[in-house]
């Protein structure tokens, strides 16, 4: 018996002392595992950036251009919208992102255990990924990371950071995150920068509809673009809705209104129709303030409107040439500008371009007359000149004779100006031009009177705002202020006295001089009861074809011609195309 005790009680240490190896060597393997996981989650999370660099990237700063109203027309040098805020923006912004995205966002902690059950059982059921149980604050974390690589070492980076997101800061923060990093339209990021590619306007005048719209893009933003599949994006927003008002966020009176509101998004006409002022002004800038270290806003005094219609009447009209519009208010604030008929086929802005103005130059040698004492009732005589070996003739060389100063100025006769010159001298004709702002650019030649000195649209057209600004002068601007992103000025525009350049009878004569242009004369085209007058040009061999003409509200110069200088059709003057183009902008 003692000797069967003694195996039996063996046996039974034998067991319990195998039952403790096995049991430590799970306890090891275990703690080995974990160890090891540990060791790896360690090592991912010493291959993350710094965890508050990843809050503020680095980039370029950005330049906002805002029109005369102060809305935004374009920037530059960002790859994101302006920074938005739940407590900024309109409510329906950022609940319609909620509703569909993340209904118990504001209840659950950096994971949603829920969602991810009913994630991985819609995609049991399917028998494939059908269902993602990503929540708000998972998906900033990828956006953060802007890593799309399928790598475990991603992933756990990702929750890592998902956590430390939910203990850093609180819900809103976290959603404010989200809307400024997502991704939805060419590489920028925000709803901001998406909001003013879409819809033409930031993210804090978005309606219900179009916030439905955007919250309809974040699942996948190229296959719900409201630009490339519309009719999936309207189909998504109208379940964005409906998620709304279940979740008693708008009412079902405003999910029909904003239904019947949803539109597809066309962007293929956009011919980039200020980029030819941005890059005006952002030189502009660089003169005034130097180089560039901040965000800044730049307030200028485009005009929207007057650019949209100036954009369409050249557009409309130009044919197989080139052209280009700028139109100053009588301060000499440049409202519109146009330096070409499309941005994407050629960035030249021809507003700038050095070309010869032909006839449109006229207007410099009749002050002239009239501050001596000519009237538009003056006698002339139109008739063939020479001077030295200079021959200019007429347009198809017809002459009139004995006329009065308006009928030549209107029908635009080549020899009065030259027999005007003759008489006052070529240097009074010269300084005429320079106290009109132009005349250190001019040659001193004859041909410089019928317009053979080249200059840019924008110094034609400069000219004749001294005379629509009643004879003072007239420096053209196209900034108010530049701000940096805290509100503080950089810049403010302090405009400087006028000077009064030409005494009120002259100016009476000359704008009498230039109604008639547009009523009896070569600019009749141009004719609309808003036109005060104006004045047609055109250069040797129709390389050039020029109008410049006035309203109540602004002056505007139309240049028409090719970009490699070579000659248009002979039926091209300044009279045809310009006039017409003129008069489809301020009819």
């Amino acid at each position: 018996m003692t000797k069967q005790t003694n195996k039996r009680q063996n046996l039974d240490e034998e067991k319990r002392s195998f039952k403790t190896r096995f049991i430590m060597f799970c306890v090891n393997v275990l703690l080995s595992v974990i160890a090891c996981v540990a060791l790896y989650v360690l090592f991912v999370f010493l291959q993350m950036p710094s965890l508050d660099s990843i809050l503020h990237e680095t980039r370029e700063p950005a330049i906002v251009f805002l029109d005369k109203n102060g809305n935004e027309i374009r920037s530059m040098g960002r790859i994101m919208g302006m920074p938005v805020s739940v407590d900024n923006l309109p409510p329906h912004v950022w609940q319609a992102i909620v509703a569909i995205e993340d209904k118990r966002f504001y209840k659950h902690g950096a994971i949603s255990y829920r969602g991810t059950m009913r994630a991985m059982a819609v995609n049991a059921f399917h028998g494939h990924f059908a269902a993602g149980g990503s929540t708000i604050t998972q998906q900033t974390a990828k956006n953060i990371f802007l890593s799309r690589d399928k790598k475990m070492s991603r992933k756990i980076q990702e929750l890592i950071l998902s956590y430390w997101l939910e203990n850093r800061f609180n819900k809103n923060q976290i959603l404010d995150l989200y809307m400024n990093r997502i991704s939805l339209v060419g590489g920028l990021r925000g709803i901001d920068a998406a909001s003013n590619i879409l819809f033409g306007h930031g993210a804090n005048k978005m309606s219900i509809a179009e916030s439905a719209q955007i919250a309809a893009m974040l699942k996948a933003p190229t296959a719900y673009s409201p630009i490339k599949n519309p009719e999936r994006n309207i189909k998504r927003a109208r379940v964005v809705l409906t998620e709304m008002v279940k979740q008693g966020y708008i009412t079902l009176d405003q999910a029909k209104i904003a239904t019947k509101q949803l539109k597809h998004i066309d962007l293929t006409q956009d011919k980039n129709i200020y980029r030819y002022w941005t890059d005006f002004v952002m030189d502009e800038v660089e003169s005034r303030i130097g180089s560039i270290n901040k965000d800044l806003y730049v307030y200028t005094t485009m005009d929207t409107k007057l650019q949209g219609r100036v954009a369409a009447a050249l557009s409309a009209n130009i044919g197989e040439y080139q052209g280009a519009i700028v139109a100053i208010a009588r301060d000499g604030a440049i409202e519109s500008m146009v330096g070409g008929d499309d941005y994407q086929v050629s960035q030249f802005n021809r507003v700038l371009a050095l070309r010869q103005p032909g006839s449109a130059f006229k207007p410099v040698v009749y002050l002239v007359a009239l501050e001596h004492g000519m009237t538009p009732e003056s006698y002339v005589n139109d008739s063939p000149i020479s001077i030295g070996d200079y021959n200019p003739k007429n347009y198809n060389e017809r002459y009139y004779g004995g006329i009065d100063l308006a009928t030549a100025f209107a029908k635009s006769v080549n020899s009065v100006p030259l027999k005007l010159t003759q008489e006052y001298g070529i240097d009074t004709i010269l300084n005429m031009a320079a106290r009109l702002g132009v005349g250190n650019k001019l040659k001193r030649e004859y041909s410089t009177i019928l317009g053979a000195s080249e200059m840019s649209l924008l110094d034609l057209t400069t000219i004749y705002s001294v005379i629509w600004n009643d004879g003072k002068s007239v420096r053209p601007y196209s900034i108010t202020k530049i701000k940096d992103a805290k509100g503080n000025i950089i810049y403010e525009r302090n405009p400087s006295d006028e000077i009064t350049i030409l005494q009120p009878q002259t100016i009476e004569y000359m704008k009498q001089l230039l109604y008639e242009v547009v009523t009896k004369g070569t600019g009749k085209k141009a004719y609309t009861p808003k036109v005060f007058g104006g004045k047609t040009g055109t250069s040797n061999n129709n390389r050039d074809a020029w109008f410049v003409g006035a309203t109540a509200d602004f002056v505007m110069g139309v240049w028409v011609g090719k970009d490699d200088n070579t000659s248009m059709s002979s039926k091209i003057t300044g009279g045809t195309i310009p006039a017409i183009i003129f008069h489809d902008v301020v009819k």
